[in-house]
C-alpha cells in the first residue's frame, strides 16, 4: 500500500486530517494546516498485460514475481512512465520484464484494485520473441487459456473479462479444482 506522507512537501509541517469544502461537498483529507497543501492520495495507475505468444501455440505467458513467496502465476504488470500512452507502457513493461517484443494491444478493460490504491489498465497483448525475464520476475510459464485460474479482483478479474470474451468461463481460484493446476 502506499505510505502517506506525515509532514507537508513545501514546507515540513505536520499534516492533519482536515475537513474542506471541494466540489463534491466536504471532504476530509491530509492537509497541511500553514500552507494549505493537501495530499490528494489518488490512484496510481498500473498497466498490465495478458501475453499471448504468436510463435508459442497462442498460449498465455504469465509470471510470477521474484518478491512472492508462493507459486502463484500472474499477468505482468508495470507502471505507466510520464511521457508514454497507455500501449506504449504496456509494450516497454512486456519487453522489459520478458524480452517479448509486442507486435500488438488491445485494451480489455479498467479495473481497481482498492488494496493497493491502484487503477490497472489491462491489454491484451500479441508478442513474439525469445523469453529473458528480468529480474523482477523468478520464472514464467506457457497455459493454455482454458487451464488459467483467475483471482477476483484486479488483474484476476481483467482476466476473467478477457477470457469470456475469447468463449473460455474463467476458472477462479477459491473454486474447487477439477484435476488441473492453479494459477491467476
Amino acid at each position: 500500500m502506499n505510505a502517506e506522507p506525515r509532514y507537508c512537501p513545501q514546507c515540513a509541517t505536520p499534516l492533519q486530517a482536515l475537513v474542506a469544502a471541494e466540489d463534491g461537498g466536504d471532504k476530509t483529507r491530509l492537509r497541511c494546516p500553514a500552507c494549505a497543501w493537501t495530499h490528494w492520495n489518488n490512484p496510481t495507475p498500473v498497466l498490465a498485460a495478458i501475453v499471448q505468444c504468436s510463435d508459442r501455440g497462442d498460449r498465455l505467458l504469465l509470471a510470477r514475481n521474484a518478491a512472492w513467496t508462493n507459486r502463484m502465476f500472474a499477468l505482468v504488470t508495470g507502471f505507466m512512465e510520464a511521457g508514454e500512452s497507455p500501449e506504449e507502457g504496456v509494450a516497454r513493461e512486456v519487453h522489459e520484464e520478458t524480452g517479448l517484443v509486442v507486435e500488438r494491444t488491445q485494451l480489455v478493460g479498467v479495473h481497481d484494485f482498492q488494496r493497493m490504491n491502484q487503477l490497472i489498465v489491462t491489454y491484451h497483448v500479441r508478442a513474439h520473441g525469445e523469453i529473458l525475464l528480468s529480474a523482477e520476475l523468478a520464472e514464467a510459464r506457457l497455459f493454455e487459456p482454458a487451464e488459467v485460474r483467475c483471482w477476483r479482483a484486479g488483474t484476476g478479474l481483467a482476466l476473467a473479462q478477457w477470457l469470456r470474451s475469447q468463449g473460455h468461463e474463467p476458472r477462479f481460484l477459491d473454486e474447487p479444482a477439477r484435476g488441473q493446476t492453479g494459477t491467476a
